[in-house]
C-alpha cells in the first residue's frame, strides 16, 4: 500500500516532512499540500490571528522541489468547502489558473488537484487537462451513482469515510471505477465521527477560519460535535464506531484503493503516524493515531491499541451498523481502556 502524506511546515523541533518522506520513501507515493493565503480543508499554513509567516511560501516551494526530485506526485489542495460570494466567480477561476501556472514554473508543476468545488474542478479540467482532478473526501462521495453524476469533472475520488469500512461496498466502487477509468483513494486515520451531522458546518467554518479568528465569537462554547460528545463517558464507544482503519488492517484494501491518505497536516507527530502505517503495526494510545486526536478528551484514560481483538475488522466491517442493538464496541472499549493515573502504562515498542 502506498501512502499520501499531508504537508506541514517543520515543527518546533525542526523536523521536516522531507526528512520523514526520505526515511519511508518506498512507502510514499504522494504529498498533498495547501497553498499559502488560500482557504482549504484545514487551518491556514501561514496565518494565525493576524500573524503571518512570510517565509512559508519560500519554504513550501523548496520542499515541493525536493519531493519532486524524490519522484513523488504532488497534490494541490483547493478543497475549501466554501469560497463565499466568489464560489463561481471569474476571480476564483483566475486565481486557480495563475496558481497552477506559478507552480509549473516554481516547482515543476503538480500532478493532482484535490477539490470540493465543482467550479474549481471545471476550471482545472478545462484549462489544465493533463492534471488528475480528485474529488475531496469532504464531498462525501460514497456511491456509484454519485461518482457517475460528476464523472465528467473528476478523474479520481477520495471515498466517503462513512462507507470505507464496508469492504464489499468498497469492492463495488472499485468495479465501477475500473469500468470507467477512474481511481480511488481513502483517508485512513481520520478521527472524525461516523455520519457526523456537524461535518458541513465544521468544514464551512474551517474555510472561513481567518475571518472567524478575528471575530468576537460566542464565549465558552465548543462548536464541534465530537469534542462535546466525548465529555460524556457513556458516548466514548463512538470513537470505535468511527471511520478509521488500523495499520494492522489496511492491507485488506490492497487492490481496492490506489493510495491511502494519511492525515498529517495538523498532526503533532506525523512520523509516528507514517511509521505505524508503513510497518502495519501500532503499539500505543490509539487516540494519538488520529487527526484530530482525542487524547485530552479521554484523559487520564487511553486506549491500548494492542488490546483491540484480532477479529476486530471482521466484526466491524461486516456488521449491520445498528449500534443501538449491539454492545460489541462498548465491550471492546472497556477492555482496551487503561487509566494512566492508576500507574498502568502502555506496552513498549
Amino acid at each position: 500500500m502506498r501512502f499520501a502524506l499531508g504537508y506541514q511546515l517543520p515543527d518546533e523541533r525542526g523536523e521536516s516532512l522531507v526528512d520523514i518522506v526520505r526515511d519511508y520513501r518506498e512507502h510514499i507515493g504522494e504529498v498533498y499540500f495547501p497553498w499559502v493565503h488560500m482557504p482549504s480543508g484545514r487551518a491556514s499554513l501561514s496565518e494565525s490571528r493576524g500573524l503571518t509567516d512570510w517565509t512559508a511560501q519560500a519554504r513550501l516551494e523548496e520542499d515541493l522541489r525536493r519531493f519532486r526530485e524524490m519522484g513523488l506526485q504532488l497534490d494541490l489542495l483547493l478543497n475549501a468547502n466554501c469560497y463565499g460570494g466568489r464560489a463561481v466567480s471569474r476571480e476564483l477561476e483566475n486565481r486557480v489558473g495563475s496558481l497552477l501556472a506559478h507552480l509549473d514554473e516554481a516547482v515543476g508543476g503538480v500532478d493532482i488537484v484535490t477539490t470540493a468545488s465543482l467550479a474549481v474542478a471545471r476550471t482545472v479540467k478545462r484549462h489544465f487537462p493533463r492534471l488528475d482532478v480528485r474529488a475531496s473526501v469532504n464531498m462525501r462521495i460514497g456511491a456509484e451513482r454519485a461518482m457517475e453524476y460528476v464523472s465528467g469533472l473528476f478523474d479520481s475520488f477520495c471515498v466517503q469515510r462513512d462507507r470505507q469500512r464496508d469492504l464489499d461496498h468498497m469492492r463495488r466502487l472499485r468495479q465501477w471505477a475500473d469500468a470507467h477509468g477512474k481511481h480511488l483513494s481513502m483517508l485512513a486515520n481520520s478521527g472524525c465521527l461516523r455520519d457526523c451531522p456537524g461535518q458541513v458546518f465544521h468544514d464551512n467554518m474551517v474555510a472561513h477560519e481567518t475571518e472567524i479568528d478575528e471575530t468576537a465569537n460566542i464565549p465558552e462554547w465548543t462548536p464541534h460535535v465530537c469534542w462535546n460528545l466525548y465529555r460524556r463517558r457513556e458516548a466514548w464507544p463512538a470513537i470505535l464506531q468511527a471511520t478509521w482503519v488500523r495499520p494492522e488492517d489496511l492491507h485488506r484494501y490492497q487492490g481496492i484503493v490506489d493510495i491511502a491518505k494519511l492525515a498529517t497536516r495538523m498532526h503533532a507527530n506525523p512520523r509516528m503516524v507514517v511509521h505505524a502505517y508503513a510497518t502495519g503495526r501500532f503499539r500505543g494510545n490509539l487516540l494519538d493515531l488520529f487527526e484530530p486526536g482525542f487524547g485530552p478528551a479521554f484523559a487520564p484514560w487511553v486506549i491500548d491499541s494492542t488490546r483491540i481483538p484480532e477479529d476486530w475488522f471482521e466484526r466491524t466491517s461486516g456488521c449491520n451498523g445498528r449500534c443501538t442493538d449491539c454492545t460489541y464496541c462498548r465491550e471492546v472499549l472497556e477492555a482496551a481502556l487503561v487509566n494512566t493515573e492508576s500507574g498502568a502504562g502502555l506496552p513498549d515498542g
